[in-house]
């Protein structure tokens, strides 16, 4: 299991933090969409099964140690975080506590009917 950085390919933004395994890995390079393995759920997570923003990988780069993974992507729908942000990095910490600095893209509630 290792971390899995998104990143938008085209801005360069931090779009999330995620993680893959073997089969997630496979999944993606397979597929040309990001495929991450959930730990909460313990299951394979095919990005945008719900929400239809599916990640279009780009490229895949790992660090040098080879312990982490940059998935370069183009963020189908606009949104990358399921509280419908861009990216799921929309909190800046101040010295006045977070404030939040991206525009919402979608109402999660509307998007995720469980």
């Amino acid at each position: 299991m290792l971390p899995a950085i998104a990143q938008d390919a085209e801005s360069g933004d931090v779009l999330m933090l995620a993680y893959m395994n073997v089969e997630s890995y496979a999944k993606t390079l397979e597929t040309g969409h990001a495929v991450y393995f959930s730990r909460s759920r313990n299951k394979l997570w095919h990005k945008g099964e719900e929400s239809g923003n599916v990640q279009h990988v780009q490229e895949i780069f790992v660090d040098c140690d080879a312990d982490t993974i940059l998935l370069k992507v183009i963020q189908g729908g606009g949104a990358a975080c399921h509280e419908g942000y861009k990216s799921c990095f929309f909190r800046q910490v101040t010295t006045d506590g977070l404030v939040t600095v991206g525009d919402r893209i979608f109402d999660p509630a509307t998007v995720y009917k469980k």
